[in-house]
């Protein structure tokens, strides 16, 4: 059997940010022709690292060896043209191109290309690779699942060799993870070499060839899945052990359900979308105080536009919205948001984390037209120590944060006041599983509480484990709506979420 070629190795990679040591002098080695995994907690220095080999960053020590050649690059074009390609978490596209514009969009010469030539090769890419777009989509009109497939189409148009992903499937319904597992197998075949960066356990042990955990900035440990099982019988439970260094509970355990008073009425809603289209069709519900309510479906199927009208931001809709009034106050029902577009809807990325804490609650911290810095610095370190974020400084912009520890900072600032109504939108979207788990328990904690909770997931495993109630949404219309207890219609989840009644 041929030994494959080393491509790719790390020595003794080291980055400091203020106060923060990303990357710990670590040592990463990839092979041609493999899918490499990296696990860790949200801030473990797994992005960092891969931004570093992207051309992102350059390390402040250690170096990087590309096919046995010392290697420094000063910026991602130059890694790109060596045939290392990033797919980041955020998407770097420019909504009013279409899809072949963008994935042209930076070639040296890509004044001098044939455009029929372009649509072409980029319609045959698709196909080979189980990615199919039509070219001339305006990226605006587009699903983030289908954003994300113009993000790997531009690196396969690129001749990538290496190929990092960061959290690709957050976004993507199972069918579509099965169809981006092809590809990224098909890539594999084919000689090229994947980094593949997520937090979903089950995912990483079904597709990877070897698993590299993170902790704090160094490596834990660098194993084959099927190693881990043969040690420990449960692979995700080991891993996760390994990613926060404590046992892990994987699964959430809450009381049955006792609904109490109505908090909020949904009656024949029907809006609009951006494109004019009917985006919501007709959709009823209520929600009770003590419940979770979980609205299951893919990406782009009305969530957005049924959100977006619940909480306010848009105005044109027929049919009746309602949030009932709390006898005791004689004011309705107080409704916070948590949404799934954490920086540029749910922070403001230039300001700090002890500002960005009161943004909702600014009254709170105000005297006159001054604000009570004292207050608001010692009750964001409250938050910060109840909800583990790290870095602990308040001072701290949020545009240093890690993915998961932003969407912590939302967390704590709209659990602070224990609403009566939550809107969670994605709410555990790109956090690893021990960040995962604090959520899950902090929202149980709110239903506890008497919160009802409106649970916008496209994950099944979570809406199982959190809701009491599953309503699916298909092209804006309910499909069904039932008691996750009734295992009869648990099956047709799946057919459901794409359309199809059993």
């Amino acid at each position: 059997m041929e030994q494959r070629r080393e491509v790719v190795r790390m020595r003794g990679i080291v980055k400091r940010f203020p106060g923060v040591l990303a990357n710990d002098h670590i040592d990463f080695r990839l092979i041609e022709g493999e899918i490499h995994s990296l696990l860790g907690e949200n801030g473990a220095g797994k992005t960092t690292l891969m931004n570093i080999l992207a051309g992102l960053y350059r390390p402040d020590e250690g170096q990087i060896y590309f096919y046995d050649k010392l290697v420094s690059f000063k910026n991602p074009g130059e890694a790109l043209h060596m045939g290392i390609g990033m797919i980041h978490q955020h998407f770097k596209l420019v909504s009013r191109f279409t899809v072949a514009e963008n994935i042209i969009l930076g070639l040296r010469d890509s004044f001098a290309l044939n455009y029929s030539e372009i649509r072409k090769r980029v319609s045959r890419i698709s196909r080979n690779f189980g990615l199919e777009i039509d070219p001339d989509s305006l990226v605006s009109r587009l699903s983030v699942g289908e954003q994300q497939r113009v993000e790997i189409l531009k690196m396969l148009f690129r001749h990538v060799r290496i190929l990092i992903m960061d959290e690709p499937t957050a976004v993507l319904t199972p069918g579509e993870v099965e169809s981006l597992f092809k590809t990224i197998r098909l890539l594999r075949d084919k000689g090229c070499s994947v980094v593949f960066i997520t937090h979903k356990l089950e995912e990483v042990i079904q597709v990877s060839d070897y698993i590299t955990v993170l902790r704090r900035g160094k490596v834990m440990s660098t194993v084959r899945p099927e190693k881990v099982q043969k040690r420990n019988g449960i692979a995700k439970a080991e891993l996760a052990r390994m990613m926060v260094g404590r046992e892990v509970i994987l699964e959430v355990g809450k009381e049955p359900l006792k609904p109490g008073e109505l908090l909020l009425e949904i009656a024949h809603l029907s809006v609009r979308g951006d494109r004019g289209e009917l985006a919501v069709k007709d959709v009823s519900f209520a929600l009770r105080r003590g419940e979770i309510l979980g609205i299951l479906g893919v990406a782009g199927n009305g969530q957005t536009e049924l959100v977006e009208t619940l909480v306010g931001l848009r105005k044109d809709f027929q049919g009746r919205v309602e949030i009932k009034v709390n006898p005791k106050t004689s004011r309705p029902f107080t409704l916070h948001y948590v949404p799934e577009d954490r920086i540029h809807r749910g922070s403001v990325p230039s300001m700090s984390i002890a500002y960005n804490m009161i943004l909702t609650c600014l009254s709170r911290f105000t005297q006159g037209v001054f604000l009570k810095n004292k207050a608001i610095f010692k009750w964001a370190r409250g938050r910060i120590s109840a909800f583990r974020i790290s870095p602990s400084d308040p001072d701290r912009k949020a545009s240093q944060l890690s993915g998961g520890n932003l969407q912590k900072v939302i967390l704590a600032r709209e659990l602070a006041w224990d609403p009566d109504i939550l809107v969670a939108e994605q709410p555990t979207h790109g956090l690893d599983v021990g960040a995962t788990e604090e959520v899950w328990q902090s929202l149980i904690e709110q239903r506890r509480r008497g919160a009802g909770i409106l649970l916008i997931s496209g994950d099944i495993r979570e809406a199982l484990s959190l809701a009491d109630r599953l309503l699916i949404l298909f092209r804006g219309e309910v499909m069904d709506l039932f008691p996750v207890t009734d295992d009869r219609r648990l099956g047709s989840i799946g057919p459901l979420m794409a359309g199809v009644r059993i």
